[in-house]
């Protein structure tokens, strides 16, 4: 018996170990490349390896990391968005190849003839040969685009549709904000329901707490995103959010990300109840370079397929990479962002794939 109580003994002091090592690595990593807050987790389908939030969630403050620390996704939104919308289509509420103008015809005759035929799955798979817009833009103006938040993506969408522009050199993808913002103007028509209360919906059977924009905002006492100077971003509304939300404004705790994570593991493992593997497959690798939401890459080293996705929202940086083929998922947080912050978290991600196996 007790030679049993010392093997296992032995067994956890090993996993707490391994736990604290890299624990320590993260917390070097954090400061050397001055990152205020990181929080990282490696998971499984079905378990969470290792998880950890350390620092603080303002630079130069006692405001500590904590567990539930809300991180503002960025363009990490579009994999729930795609997932959302897959979810619509298997409900037969839309269909991959809806075209946008069937659902706002009212909108045809003032845009772009070039945007006619785009598609749901054309947003989706970043297929539209449409440009790029972000918070950057200096126009649309917020005196331009009015109504509640529902109608102001509808008027920003308007406005965009409407440009004349021309993009001459043929790509494999065109990675365009505007595109997941139709996308989400699609679902909220085909769903009757607002961007935000799929979202809601999508969380509350995930069991997941899902919120939107800056996290600071509702609660100072959540972590503060940071620009490259380590300038905290104080709480304001920012209307330019709002615009995009279906593109890159969901913000929610690394434990939650996890169980959203998770599912998608599962799924690619054929352990899900709503789609079955070939369609997870789909999803992450269907198309060349990036699929429904994902970004998917082969390893030249290991010759392991990776499907991810990174968030570079002003002041947070979020990453995520799924290897079905070791059942695991590396997902990393900071609340900067910088060419500094983000070198230091690939390097992190880099150390934390080669003692998994990945």
């Amino acid at each position: 018996m007790k030679k049993i109580l010392v093997f296992i003994f032995l067994i956890c002091s090993s996993k707490i170990f391994y736990a604290q090592k890299n624990s320590v690595l993260a917390e070097n990593i954090r400061a050397e490349y001055k990152i205020p807050e990181l929080a990282y987790a490696v998971v499984s389908s079905d378990s969470i390896l290792e998880i950890e939030v350390l620092g603080y969630q303002r630079n130069n403050s006692s405001f500590k990391a904590g567990i539930d620390d809300k991180f503002r996704l960025g363009s990490l939104t579009k994999t729930i968005t795609s997932y959302i919308a897959a979810l619509l289509v298997k409900e037969e509420k839309i269909k991959w190849d809806t075209k946008f103008f069937d659902l706002y015809p009212e909108l045809k005759a003032k845009s772009n003839p070039n945007h006619f035929n785009l598609t749901l799955k054309d947003f989706l798979t970043f297929r539209a040969h449409i440009p790029t817009w972000s918070y950057g833009n200096e126009t649309p103006t917020q005196k331009e685009i009015k109504g509640n938040d529902q109608q102001q993506r509808y008027e920003f969408i308007a406005w965009f549709f409407k440009q004349k522009y021309l993009i001459s050199e043929k790509q494999e993808v065109y990675l365009s904000n505007p595109s997941y913002v139709a996308a989400g103007l699609m679902l909220e028509k085909a769903a009757g329901k607002s961007y935000e209360t799929l979202v809601k919906e999508l969380g509350e059977k995930l069991g997941i707490n899902f919120g939107f924009g800056q996290p600071n905002l509702i609660d100072e006492n959540q972590p503060w995103g940071h620009d490259e100077n380590l300038n905290p971003e104080k709480p304001a509304l920012n209307y330019k959010l709002n615009w995009l939300s279906s593109a890159g404004n969901i913000n929610v705790s690394l434990p939650d990300y996890c169980k959203f994570t998770q599912m998608q593991l599962k799924g690619l493992l054929g352990k899900s109840e709503v789609f079955s593997a070939q369609e997870f497959d789909l999803m992450h690798n269907g198309l060349p370079e990036f699929s429904f939401g994902w970004y998917s890459e082969s390893y030249k080293d290991s010759g392991l397929k990776y499907s991810f996705h990174y968030g570079n929202p002003g002041t947070f940086l979020t990453k995520v990479y799924i290897c079905a083929s070791i059942n695991k998922a590396f997902i990393i947080f900071a609340n900067v962002q910088s060419e500094q912050a983000d070198k230091g978290i690939m390097l992190f991600l880099k150390k934390l794939q080669t003692q998994y196996g990945g």
